[in-house]
């Protein structure tokens, strides 16, 4: 059969040409949403009397037909047939003739695959809010089991404050909440249907768009034809989202490589998240954390390349935009894979509570709160500052740290210190008492928790209501 196209030409394309920009050999994957857009269409096609019931139906009984071998993995695509959308128009006429080539009325690909689109991402939302939400709980449920666990708070990765450990694990439950927030607004620009635009300009058939929108389940329908069309902002939006959730787990997962290493000793990985060394007997590698924390540049690039293709593109449609699929079904692979892996990652690690407790143990992360004890005895901040700058000085030059000194020692600095000093700074004492809201003091930590766990509660229920409705 002659390519759907080929009327207007008299040559056969050139077989590198075919090559070179055909896109079935990725754009396959948008299989399931091709036919879902197709059966909406010609249904609606039906409804307003453009194609007769009897070809509507016999459309509809082979689209599922084909979907049955998708689904089986028993469809053989052609490059000749360039795209997803032709290899199935092209199957389906094989399939019931001449009534199989009705479908395509009063649509162009153009709109057809910009609908395939916003059906496929609306999906892998939906997943992803579900997703970061488990990982939510798995670090959270870490949270509930180390409320009394307390390490070393760090800035410019030197010792700063002790911190409860759940507190610094609900940093991530924070940064992963923005993240959903990000994907769930992005869902509204997701959900507006582009079909019906045709090639730029509408169609001259009487078409229902809001009748498709409300068989697909779309919110919205697009205002202009030339937007419909056109727009790939979803697209970028996701790239961008997904570019943020992956920075965040590559920040966590740089935590979890230093924190498993033997300088550190916090945590230990479970076996079956890390690998061994193919020389070296004794090591346990974190190498799926070390992987995110690699694949985070492939997501950032794959944002870059489409900004790149869309920054000087006129309107309406242009081939260019066949560039917007590959990396965008990348994206989702690794941010799926990265998620699918960090979840049981964080809730299968051992703390080692101990370790942490003897760090903040030998250190002068007690410091501030050795100032704060002088202020409020009278002593001007900056003042107090200095006085514990050079209290600090001489623990480092006597090989000391805060709690070993005498008293006798610390009333060289000041006389305003008496015994209550040691219960100031023992580390519990100093984590209790940042007691103000976002602090790490125990019960601030332990409503911060309760918190989340009713907004992670809403998160799946989010995503619930909307994956069964678009598969």
């Amino acid at each position: 059969m002659s390519k759907l196209w080929g009327g207007r030409f008299t040559k056969k394309t050139d077989q590198l040409v075919e090559e070179y920009t055909a896109s079935i050999m990725f754009d396959k994957e948008l299989a399931e949403e091709d036919i879902e857009g197709s059966l909406a269409h010609v249904t609606m096609l039906g409804k307003c009397g453009i194609l007769p019931e009897d070809d509507v139906d016999q459309i509809k009984e082979s689209l599922h037909k084909i979907l049955h071998r998708i689904q089986r993995g028993e469809m053989e695509y052609s490059i000749s047939d360039e795209d997803i959308h032709m290899n199935i128009e092209k199957a389906l006429i094989e399939d019931i003739g001449s009534v199989g080539g009705k479908l395509h009325t009063g649509r162009s690909r153009n709109d057809q695959v910009a609908t395939d689109m916003h059906l496929y991402l609306r999906k892998r939302v939906a997943e992803f809010v579900s997703l970061l939400a488990k990982l939510q709980e798995a670090l959270i449920g870490q949270a509930k089991a180390n409320i009394d666990t307390i390490l070393p708070g760090y800035t410019h990765l030197q010792r700063a404050q002790p911190v409860l450990f759940a507190h610094h694990l609900m940093a991530y439950v924070s940064m992963f909440q923005r993240d959903i927030e990000r994907l769930q607004d992005s869902y509204k620009r997701i959900n507006m249907l582009p079909l019906g635009a045709g090639a730029l300009a509408g169609t001259t058939f009487p078409i229902d768009r809001h009748f498709v929108a409300q068989q697909l389940g779309f919110d919205r329908i697009y205002d202009n034809s030339l937007d419909a069309v056109s727009d790939r902002d979803f697209i970028v939006e996701f790239l961008s989202n997904a570019s943020m959730v992956m920075m965040h787990l590559s920040r966590i997962s740089e935590e979890l490589v230093l924190w498993s290493s033997t300088e550190f000793g916090f945590i230990e990985l479970d076996d079956a998240f890390c690998t061994g060394s193919s020389i070296m007997p004794q090591k346990k590698n974190p190498d799926v954390a070390e992987l995110v924390r690699g694949k985070t540049g492939r997501v950032y690039g794959n944002l870059i390349g489409m900004l790149t293709v869309l920054k000087s593109l006129p309107l309406a449609y242009n081939k260019d935009m066949q560039e917007d699929k590959e990396g965008m079904f990348d994206t989702v692979r690794t941010l799926e894979g990265a998620l699918q892996l960090m979840a049981p990652m964080i809730a299968t690690m051992k703390v080692n509570s101990g370790r942490m407790r003897q760090a903040v143990s030998q250190d002068f992360s007690n410091a501030t709160d050795i100032a704060d004890y002088l202020v409020n005895k009278g002593v001007p901040f900056r003042q107090a500052h200095e006085i514990i700058g050079k209290l600090v000085l001489h623990c480092i030059e006597n090989g000391k740290y805060l709690l070993d000194l005498q008293l006798d020692e610390f009333t060289k600095f000041s006389k305003l210190f008496a015994e209550d000093i040691y219960q100031v700074l023992q580390p519990e004492h100093v984590v209790n008492a940042r007691n103000v809201y976002g602090g790490t003091a125990s019960n601030q930590v332990a409503e911060a928790i309760a918190r989340a766990g009713e907004t992670v509660g809403a998160n799946q229920v989010w995503a619930e209501a909307l994956m069964p409705k678009n598969r």
